[in-house]
């Protein structure tokens, strides 16, 4: 930060740095809120005491350690981002004010104020601002202003989660690992429980085993088991362990994911303590605990009805927390397989015992994991048996999941690709897939785009046969040339010089910027053999196989990241104000920053597409 420096009129001292520009501060501060409601007199006081300052990039301009702040900061040039305990909540640009809500209160302020690029400023002196304050007009803007944050507050702080989730797992454990014989009873390991106040054991065995408090409840007493039986009967084994230095989020990850409660953490080679998530309780990490276990215990799916609105909220508080939008995607996609295993298994419960072996398989964003708040539904049926009993109760199946799903808020698809209408044998599965491979038509192309991104999300049928029939496909450079041709449909809004051929005011954020990467992604880890879904890994395993150069890669996945953040802070932003959620983003809330890093992402994507086509000599096909 630079010294004070008041305004000289006569010399005309104003210049942003670079452009050699002088400026009228008055005439800037006239057109913009809440100095367009002042007088000439009000404007004449300002313009004798306001001061001048510059930010270089990444400074702090106001930080919740100072003791007190005594200027309001108008933004002539540049972006400044709002922070609290490192996480953004804000970007303010040319024209905003900052710094009032401790100004107001002469407390320090609320939040740390960064210099997102280097920044002009304005600073207007307390003595100056207090007597602006007995404008009406002038004041009722500030006042708003504070109530709008409060508001802002009070709707995150029932799902904030306030952990550091990057902090490493350790943090969490309080005390050694407790342990017993493998030849102890289960009455003396639940006394071992009771004396170290813990709900958990391991048995010192090879591999170790771990004994719960579940376990004693459901495999012990539930059975009507003696006190004198062996931890052997009622012991988990192999146990599920986790490094010690893992973050707060893995764990988080690692717990929703494989449905355990205690986690062993190992440190060379040790288990050095057992982390519940009891412990992830105290630490507010507990709202995708709390979904999931609610739909665990659901009744029937029709208690689901509420799971859009607590999937958002649970959401709204993982971004406010400090999640990117990729590590939302993995616990929401989490907590949206647990749905579909809890209303396909009221259905199983409604028609009796399945005749044969099967697969419910989820595709598109959720297949991959990518999906954020929800969208419209994309599952399919897989069974064993190719007998008239096995495709009656199958189609009756995939009419009662869709149903269930529709009832819990997943919209139906509007392409028709859903159980209901996608539920076939898996010999004639494997007949499609391979079909879609051979003989690449518009159609093929559509459901291999649809259908290729598949996960088995419950039931008990392997369905490695037409994983099978994917990895062959790297092999099939016609069929990988016309899928390419198929994904470059998906242009980014960009035209010449970089403009915005933006919709009505908009930019679709799928259809311009997500789709196109999600097609070049599934292209080039169809080539290289990836057997993962997700995008990120997918342009990870083409790099690493030498099918595109590391800078690609890594563009793009920059750019991924970046949409989808955006996306999703976008239909967080909708959701908050009443307004339908859609792809959409109005350019104008967009800030200069955003927009410029918008222009950087497409200008990736189209830069790997022309690569794609040329790789493939897609252009001809498509």
């Amino acid at each position: 930060m630079h010294e004070d420096s008041p305004i000289d009129h006569s010399a005309g001292v104003e210049n942003a740095p670079g452009n050699g520009v002088p400026l009228d501060p008055e005439d800037f501060l006239r057109v913009h809120p809440p100095f367009d409601r002042l007088g000439r007199s009000a404007m004449d006081v300002i313009g004798r005491t306001l001061e001048i300052d510059f930010a270089g990039r990444n400074s702090t301009i106001l930080s919740r350690s100072d003791p007190v702040n005594d200027r309001l900061f108008v933004i002539r040039r540049g972006v400044v981002r709002l922070e609290a305990e490192k996480r953004r909540l804000e970007l303010l640009e040319e024209g905003e004010c900052f710094g009032f809500p401790s100004l107001i209160s002469g407390c320090s302020p609320t939040v740390d104020v960064i210099a997102e690029e280097e920044c002009l400023l304005y600073r207007i002196p307390k003595t100056t601002f207090d007597d602006l304050m007995d404008e009406p007009a002038f004041a009722a803007f500030f006042v708003d202003g504070i109530q709008q944050r409060l508001r802002r507050a009070l709707r995150t702080e029932p799902t904030l989660m306030t952990a550091d989730l990057a902090s490493p797992a350790r943090d969490l454990c309080d005390h050694p690992p407790v342990s017993v014989t493998p030849d102890a009873t289960v009455a003396e390991a639940a006394r071992v429980m009771s004396t170290a106040g813990v709900s958990s054991v391991l048995v010192d065995t090879e591999p170790p085993a771990i004994l719960t408090d579940r376990d004693l409840r459901n495999r012990v007493l539930a059975r009507g088991l003696p006190s004198t039986t062996p931890v052997s009967k009622a012991w988990s084994r192999p146990v599920h362990t986790l490094d010690a230095s893992a973050s707060l989020y893995a764990m988080l990850v690692f717990m929703l994911e494989r449905r355990v409660h205690h986690v062993p953490l190992v440190e060379d080679g040790e288990v050095v303590g057992v982390v519940t998530d009891t412990d992830l309780l105290r630490e507010h990490l507990t709202s995708p605990f709390h979904v999931l276990r609610s739909i665990d215990r659901s009744a029937s799916p029709e208690l689901l009805v509420n799971y859009a609105n607590r999937l958002t909220g649970l959401v709204d508080g993982m971004v406010v927390s400090g999640l990117d939008a990729i590590q939302v995607a993995r616990i929401v996609s989490t907590l949206n397989d647990a749905v579909m295993a809890r209303v396909a298994r009221a259905a199983e419960e409604d028609l009796g015992p399945p005749p044969c072996r099967y697969a419910l398989m989820v595709h598109g964003s959720e297949g991959r994991r990518e999906q954020t708040l929800l969208t419209d539904q994309d599952n399919a049926l897989v069974y064993l048996d190719e007998t008239e009993e096995a495709g009656a109760y199958f189609t009756e199946l995939g009419k009662r999941i869709v149903g269930a799903l529709v009832q819990a808020s997943f919209p139906r698809c509007a392409g028709g690709f859903m159980a209901d209408a996608w539920c076939k044998p898996l010999a004639e599965w494997r007949s499609t897939f391979a079909k879609w491979v051979t003989e690449p038509e518009p159609e093929a192309l559509l459901g291999a785009a649809n259908f290729f991104d598949f996960r088995r999300v419950w039931g008990t049928l392997s369905l490695d046969p037409l994983d099978d029939v994917i990895a062959g496909a790297a092999d099939n450079r016609i069929f990988l040339a016309h899928l390419a041709a198929g994904g470059l449909r998906f242009r980014p809004p960009l035209g010449l010089f970089r403009t915005f051929k933006d919709e009505d005011g908009g930019i679709d954020l799928k259809k311009g910027g997500i789709l196109p990467i999600v097609a070049i992604a599934r292209v080039v880890g169809l080539e290289a053999g990836c057997r993962s879904r997700r995008s990120l890994d997918r342009l990870d395993a083409a790099h690493d196989a030498g099918i595109i150069s590391g800078d690609g890669a890594e563009g793009l996945s920059e750019a991924f990241r970046y949409l989808h953040r955006l996306r999703l802070e976008n239909q967080l932003n909708a959701h908050r104000a009443g307004r339908p959620i859609s792809n959409t983003i109005p350019l104008e809330e967009l800030v200069s920053l955003e927009r410029r890093h918008l222009k950087d992402s497409f200008a990736q994507i189209r830069e790997i597409q022309e690569w794609l086509a040329q790789r493939f000599d897609a252009d001809r096909l498509g």
